[in-house]
């Protein structure tokens, strides 16, 4: 099953780097990584000294009980470099690993309602992601952060 891990909205990230203001129009705070922060904007974990922005995110565009909002990392350079948006971002030994190796996966409908969800590692997430999305009333999932339970990625089917 072929699928596009989706970037953060550009929209948000113009509000966060050239006004200030998050999703709930909040100031946003500037600071410096301490490093391994999760940078939702590259997918990888920030590098000591990178200036970074903390504000709220909402993954979702419907109202409802679902719709939430939460803590996410961008760095604050505009000029950020690009990710692969066809695999996910699993850990592979370095400093800037972004997944642990336990994280969670929800899929959700197309009214933004979770159907399902699994704690997962990076050695079964691809299965776990193939069953959610062969399931036709899933529309996308999104990944969290076990720990936390923050916002970490969004991934949809492709053609």
């Amino acid at each position: 099953m072929k699928y596009k891990v989706v970037p953060i909205r550009s929209d948000f990230l113009d509000k966060v780097r050239n006004f200030g203001i998050d999703d709930q129009n909040q100031p946003v705070e500037i600071m410096e990584a301490k490093g391994g922060e999760p940078c939702r904007d590259v997918l990888r974990g920030a590098k000591v000294g990178e200036k970074l922005i903390l504000a709220s995110y909402c993954p979702f565009t419907k109202t409802g009980p679902y719709k939430e909002y939460g803590p996410i990392f961008v760095l604050a350079n505009s000029e950020s470099e690009e990710f692969d948006s066809n695999k996910l971002p699993l850990p592979n030994g370095s400093e800037t690993d972004y997944l642990g190796h336990t994280f969670v996966l929800k899929a959700y409908c197309v009214n933004e309602r979770i159907l399902d969800a699994k704690l997962t590692s990076p050695e079964q997430a691809e299965s776990d992601l193939e069953e959610f999305l062969s399931n036709e009333k899933v529309s996308f999932v999104i990944a969290r952060y076990a720990a936390y339970g923050c916002y970490s990625f969004r991934v949809e089917r492709t053609a």
